[in-house]
């Protein structure tokens, strides 16, 4: 196994200035830099996590929190955050909250000292534990607004405001959502936003939960649908096939009786029968901006920088004016 004197002696230079090189890239000349990182890359060496950390007070390590892992709408947002860490040498720390504030702070509190900031992805926590968190650690929120803190948003507010728009340029005027977990400030923006869209309108928006967002969950969602509604909206894909299956086992046809979307778009939803109308969510720009967020937090910005990343509305033969079936396949 390669040392830090073998990188120096490959590299021609001191042991040393290897250990800047590799350490505190900032204090050494770029031709240096090179021949230290091209040393180091050949001979396999990686320097010690603890001795950088000791070094530089740096562990190279980000701590990243999301909600779950079963769902597939995260596994974009993850690859997305590792290339970005990737990019700058970093390393990601992946913890799962299921969706418990107690849990989601007990990570953040667990790994805190092992990492050099935090992405906490639709945390459900309190404002002010957030507020204070961000006090003791750099933090960038995903999903989630809270005050002055950097945060990475994808607008589904504006999306499903969009969709309810779609629904209500069909004919529809009692539209059902399916909402998404407790807690969730992302649920929250869309319910505002749509229930006012509908109101602009003269139309009706009825919210069944808050529910978990899973495909079971949107099965028995499909037996409590108010009498007289003619659309649904689902807080995510999940909920939205659980819609789709338990809709189509009781003989409700979908769009004929009841048009139904989603405020995401898993590939999944674009290969069901009929396929779901959804929002397309740029979910995998969000991790990586969020880890590019991070690292200027921890660099000492103190810049308050809340992006908003736009969705997209896909229209499939899920929606049609009531009564009617899809004119048939629209494009995206």
């Amino acid at each position: 196994m390669a040392t830090l004197a073998d990188v120096a002696r490959a590299a021609g230079v001191s042991k040393a200035t290897a250990s800047r090189a590799l350490m505190r890239p900032e204090m050494v000349a770029d031709i240096t830099l090179q021949r230290v990182r091209g040393a180091a890359e050949r001979l396999g060496f990686h320097p010690n996590p603890a001795a950088r950390a000791l070094t530089t007070g740096r562990t190279g390590m980000i701590g990243l929190i999301v909600p779950t892992l079963a769902n597939p709408f995260f596994a974009p947002l993850v690859l997305g955050a590792q290339q970005a860490a990737e990019e700058t040498d970093s390393h990601l720390l992946l913890t799962v909250s299921e969706y418990s504030a107690e849990r989601e702070a007990a990570l953040a509190d667990r790994i805190s000292e092992q990492v050099d900031g935090l992405i906490m992805v639709a945390p459900v926590g309190p404002d002010a534990a957030l507020r204070e968190r961000a006090r003791r650690r750099p933090l960038v929120l995903v999903d989630r607004r809270s005050g002055q803190l950097p945060a990475v948003v994808l607008d589904t507010a504006s999306g499903t405001s969009a969709l309810v728009r779609h629904l209500l340029d069909l004919g529809h005027r009692d539209i059902a959502y399916v909402s998404g977990p407790a807690g969730s400030w992302a649920d929250a923006q869309r319910r505002t936003s749509m229930a006012g869209q509908a109101a602009a309108a003269g139309a009706r928006l009825r919210v069944l939960g808050p529910l978990p967002p899973t495909f079971d969950a949107g099965i028995g969602a499909a037996a409590a649908l108010p009498s007289g509604t003619t659309a649904a909206i689902a807080y995510n894909s999940y909920l939205a096939l659980g819609l789709l299956h338990g809709l189509t086992a009781a003989g409700v046809r979908v769009p004929e009786d009841m048009s139904l979307a989603a405020a995401d778009d898993l590939t999944a939803l674009g290969a069901t029968s009929p396929a779901v109308t959804a929002l397309g969510v740029p979910v995998g720009e969000a991790g990586a901006l969020a880890v590019t967020r991070l690292l200027e937090v921890c660099a000492g910005s103190r810049r308050t920088v809340v992006t908003e990343l736009p969705t997209e509305l896909h229209r499939r033969a899920s929606t049609a004016a009531p009564g009617r079936p899809a004119a048939g396949p629209r494009p995206h």
